[in-house]
């Protein structure tokens, strides 16, 4: 879940392209025989891929290739456990706009106002060298909004792009901290030291910071920590019997297959077992192919939210059409959008996109880091939606 993981991955893929649509059986880079599973793990070096779909009358299709544990040799399967990233903040901001909805969470009133006083007064001084009168403890961090936070236009830095983190949890260091518990105080601490990126509202940037304030205000309004509200509100109200938020907890419940990484010298290192808290309500989410496909088709198909919300969801006019609220739109070239949201954490990479209706949905994941060829990606999505 580094920092610019969840949108720049799926909008490379859209541009990135090898061939035309209507020529993708010709044309394209590789074995036209190969489905676009199998292209991605034969490009490498993603050692498994797995995809499950669900057209618009229901019907499912699900699609591996490669492997899900390098030392047994077993394939991946339908209903394996693996980290989702930052799919998570789908999730965070669907309890977000339920609370907005009930009046509880104003998306215009100052995120500060809405935090553990801790938080709000770092939160208060941000930005305070660069934008406030001289002497002033107050900096433009006072005046970011909920709705900022959710459409990532708040400006906030984000914790991951802090090198000393970036380097002990997700780079070179990641074996020596990878079970080291990180508080959602010590990561917005650790943010709010930088400089904002911008004003608030100014552009968008796409934080890890903005989701971690999120998941603070939703313990501040409901007296719940953000995972019992996502629980109550979204796991247990669709019955997704394989998703959990784990906290600190450093192992994958089972069913699961193993999660690696590329290392220095090339090879594989399994991370499947880390502690998540680095992520918190920035991309913590453990769930399946499954369970990803009904809380997508429930959220797009208007279960989860007022048809209000759920269009302030898809509204990416404060982005210019990057990101709108915990979604984001990718379009293909033969002119389908889809909505939805893809994640990266150590040893795992996921998205989820459908279209906007949610009647026709698919999820995919690869049991690596290592990165996914965009061509090969948007090579998946066109064969599916197109």
């Amino acid at each position: 879940m580094p920092t610019r993981s969840a949108f720049s991955r799926l909008t490379a893929a859209m541009t990135a392209l090898c061939c035309t649509v209507t020529a993708l059986t010709t044309a394209c880079d590789g074995d036209p025989a190969r489905s676009p599973v199998q292209d991605i793990v034969a490009r490498g070096p993603v050692p498994g891929v797995a995809e499950l779909s669900q057209d618009a009358h229901g019907v499912s299709r699900f699609t591996t290739a490669g492997v899900a544990d390098l030392r047994t040799g077993r394939r991946i399967r339908r209903t394996d456990r693996f980290r989702a990233g930052s799919i998570t903040k789908t999730v965070v901001a669907t309890v977000v706009l339920q609370l907005a909805a009930e009046g509880r969470l104003p998306l215009d009133a100052p995120a500060a106002g809405l935090l553990p006083r801790p938080a709000a007064l770092w939160l208060r001084r941000a930005g305070s060298r660069e934008g406030s009168r001289a002497g002033s403890r107050e900096g433009s961090g006072r005046n970011v909004t909920i709705r900022q936070l959710l459409t990532h236009t708040s400006g906030l830095y984000s914790y991951t792009d802090d090198a000393s983190l970036l380097r002990s949890s997700f780079g070179t260091g990641f074996a020596g901290h990878r079970f080291e518990t990180h508080p959602p105080e010590a990561l917005v601490r650790t943010a709010l030291g930088h400089r904002p990126y911008a004003p608030p509202g100014a552009r968008y940037h796409y934080s890890n910071t903005d989701y971690v304030l999120l998941g603070m205000a939703i313990r501040q309004v409901t007296g719940r920590s953000y995972a019992e509200e996502v629980r109550r509100r979204v796991i247990r109200r669709l019955g997704l019997t394989g998703t959990s938020l784990p906290g600190t907890r450093v192992t994958l419940p089972e069913p699961h297959g193993r999660a690696y990484s590329p290392t220095p010298r090339g090879g594989p290192a399994d991370v499947t077992d880390l502690n998540p808290s680095v992520a918190g309500a920035a991309g913590e989410l453990v769930s399946t192919l499954p369970d990803l496909n009904r809380f997508l088709s429930a959220l797009l198909g208007g279960e989860l939210l007022p048809a209000g919300a759920l269009r302030l969801m898809r509204d990416t006019g404060a982005s210019r059409g990057r990101y709108g609220m915990g979604l984001f739109p990718v379009r293909l070239p033969c002119g389908v959008t889809l909505w939805g949201h893809n994640g990266e954490i150590n040893g795992s990479y996921a998205a989820t996109m459908g279209t906007a209706d949610g009647r026709h949905v698919l999820t995919y994941r690869a049991n690596s880091d290592a990165g996914v060829d965009p061509a090969a990606e948007e090579r998946l999505l066109s064969a599916e939606f197109c």
